[in-house]
């Protein structure tokens, strides 16, 4: 089948989309508002997108009459400068789509989800201390997208990841084994899956000039 986006011409009885663009990573983000108050959401347009120095980024929409985004995560961070991304472990599944619930604004997602706080060390956002990984991140840029929803806007958050927590027991050998904590990744419409098993490609050899 072929179809046009624009048109929303797929027949499909839901949009195939995101089912396509899949596994993706998901960005558990806490972040604190202007008055201190923590917040902590689920994003799964969420990337790496450079290593040197590293800089993550994950994308949010919200309504146009609310800019710069409804949502508080990308509120707080362009009012404070700073976030953490946190990766989220196939055992706190239920804790992450608790996050998810579109709570008022005041209300602290780690308390809603039965989720302890742990102090990060560079950024004032604390992390979650049952998270195996977590990246602290200083603000860099947004970058407003196309919509073509006339009530929303669609945007993109960059983060430079000054610093970075992993939990000992994932490590072996001097590698992150991530089938010690199976990270959660989002599929299309409700479903997830877990990172259990992994393997090794070696790069082949340069072509003869």
């Amino acid at each position: 089948m072929f179809y046009r986006p624009r048109d929303n011409d797929h027949g499909l009885k839901h949009n195939p989309f995101k089912a396509l663009v899949a596994p993706r990573p998901i960005a558990w983000v806490s972040t604190l508002d202007s008055q201190g108050r923590a917040n902590l959401a689920p994003f799964s347009f969420f990337n790496a997108v450079a290593e040197a120095p590293p800089i993550l980024m994950f994308a949010a929409y919200g309504k146009k009459a609310l800019e710069p985004l409804e949502k508080d995560t990308p509120r707080n961070v362009l009012e404070t400068g700073e976030f953490v991304v946190n990766v989220v472990p196939a055992a706190l599944k239920g804790q992450m789509n608790t996050s998810a619930a579109a709570y008022p604004a005041g209300v602290d997602e780690f308390e809603a989800a039965d989720l302890t706080k742990a102090d990060s060390l560079i950024v004032a956002p604390p992390r979650v201390a049952q998270s195996p990984v977590a990246f602290e991140c200083k603000f860099l840029t947004r970058v407003e997208l196309p919509s073509t929803n006339p009530a929303y806007v669609n945007g993109a958050i960059f983060g430079e990841v000054v610093g970075v927590h992993i939990a000992d027991e994932v490590i072996a050998d001097g590698r992150v084994d991530v089938t010690q904590y199976q990270p959660l990744a989002r599929l299309g419409y409700m479903d997830y899956a877990v990172v259990d098993e992994t393997f090794s490609m070696p790069r082949p050899p340069a072509p003869p000039s």
